[in-house]
């Protein structure tokens, strides 16, 4: 009894108690394939995603891999861009934005990142499609299974976990590969020349996405996907999401020719089951809304094409709102959803703005804060500071140093001739900043010291610091 929790369900006026398993069975879910128009759409949206997955780690730019995180050297290779752990800061900026987008997607269009773009539910459409095409369709696979086993179904089978298997190594080497680097890594596990965590990692990801697509597939939405668990926090009564229309479906039953059932007061629905049939989930949209919904859209391409063969309306299952059911209409201007798109929007251009203007040129200045704040020599007032220069551009550079500040005052900066920099090096140096002691006025004023590339002057970094002179 510990697996059971109580629920009551109401019949004919009276609460009945009832115990429901707290997880679903075991049982395989075998699914109809179907065609229609949500259908053609996750494959609009699965095979881009698939193609910048898959072929971007073998793009070049400037000699390098398009997309390569490099943790030993920790240097992160995006694009014409190269990111150091200085940069952290834009990571935890596009993860909230991402979160944002998420909600504000959530409150308009319900659960369609689940069941449109999500990797589990992109990688699982492609075990679904090798799996029909070595074993064919719904009925056919379940006639296999129940069937002893023979040289046709070990043949079958195995081609199945073949194309399984291939699509998982692709998988595992395209994804460590934006870490080893793709070349590399399929030329050093050709030759048996891998390191040890590559092959561990690849390993890992094989099997992980074989299991995770091959057996696991709605369990993972259902019980390991955090997602599922909140986003009832973000659906309002005007969020679009895949309803059943019991008004119009009910009451529900099989149909014969030649007999009205409009006129004995019967629905649409002739209770085929070929929703629950397509459902990737296995669950049945006529029972209601329910947090394993992945608002994919296969039971409306189905319940569609089953109203075309009947004769009837389309849209007994459809995308729709709670108050469009109910009122037959939608509330689009929502003030959440105004606020979401607002905060997305602002957010984005913030985070545009910071990666566009971001110089690959960082100067840190740190001033000495010895014993003496300044010392004084053959009648000038010095200052002694360090200049930390990082260069993260993607060549090597010969960097100048000089001082700028406040009107009448004469700034003499000792500091070596030449500062070159190879790429991605640091380098700390210690400089001397001095002001003839007549032209000092006031115990602090505000310098800037720039740090500046003589080959490329657009690439300079500007640090505000502090000069201190003595007590006037």
């Amino acid at each position: 009894m510990s697996d059971l929790i109580p629920t009551r369900e109401e019949q004919e006026g009276e609460g009945e108690v009832r115990y429901r398993m707290l997880y679903e069975s075991d049982d395989k879910v075998y699914t109809r394939h179907i065609r229609g128009f949500f259908t053609r759409v996750r494959k609009y949206t699965g095979l881009p995603l698939l193609a910048a997955f898959f072929f971007i780690p073998w793009l070049n730019i400037e000699g390098r891999q398009a997309i390569h995180f490099d943790l030993p050297e920790r240097k992160f290779h995006i694009l014409w861009s190269t990111f150091g752990p200085q940069d952290g800061f834009l990571l935890a900026w596009l993860l909230i934005i991402a979160a944002f987008a998420l909600f504000a997607v959530t409150t308009w269009l319900g659960r369609v990142w689940c069941g449109f773009t999500c990797p589990q539910t992109v990688w699982t459409m492609m075990f679904m499609w090798g799996e029909r095409v070595c074993q064919g369709d719904r009925s056919k696979r379940m006639k296999l299974d129940a069937a002893p086993w023979s040289a046709e179904k070990v043949l079958r089978k195995g081609g199945t976990h073949a194309i399984w298997l291939l699509i998982s190594l692709a998988t595992a080497l395209a994804f460590v590969g934006y870490f080893y680097g793709i070349r590399d890594l399929v030329l050093d596990l050709a030759t048996f020349d891998a390191h040890p965590q590559g092959v561990f990692w690849t390993a890992f990801f094989t099997l992980a996405t074989y299991f995770n697509a091959g057996f696991m597939r709605e369990q993972v939405c259902k019980y390991m996907c955090p997602y599922a668990r909140f986003q009832s926090v973000m659906y309002d009564k005007d969020t679009l999401a895949v309803h059943y229309d019991a008004e119009r479906g009910e009451v529900r039953g099989p149909r014969k020719k030649g007999i009205d059932y409009k006129a004995e007061g019967m629905g649409d629905c002739i209770d085929c089951y070929w929703c629950v049939q397509v459902c990737p989930v296995d669950i049945d949209i006529r029972d209601g809304m329910q947090y394993e919904c992945i608002n994919c859209g296969l039971c409306v391409d189905a319940c569609n094409s089953v109203m075309d063969k009947m004769g009837y309306p389309r849209g007994l299952i459809r995308f729709t709102s709670e108050d469009e059911l109910e009122t037959g209409k939608t509330n689009y201007l929502r003030p959440r959803l105004f606020g979401y798109a607002f905060i997305l929007l602002a957010m984005t251009g913030l985070f545009t703005q910071q990666v566009v203007t971001r110089s690959p040129i960082e100067a840190e200045v740190l001033r000495d804060r010895g014993a003496r704040m300044y010392r004084e020599y053959r009648g000038d007032i010095q200052n002694v500071y360090t200049v930390k220069i990082n260069n993260m551009d993607r060549a090597g550079h010969e960097f100048t140093i000089r001082v700028e500040g406040e009107e009448g005052y004469d700034y003499a900066l000792r500091r070596p001739r030449e500062i070159y920099l190879q790429e991605g090096e640091i380098y700390s140096v210690p400089i001397r900043v001095s002001v003839p002691k007549e032209q000092v006025k006031q115990t602090k004023h505000s310098i800037s010291i720039i740090v500046q590339a003589v080959d490329k002057p657009e690439l300079m970094d500007r640090h505000r610091t502090v000069f201190i002179g003595p007590k006037q």
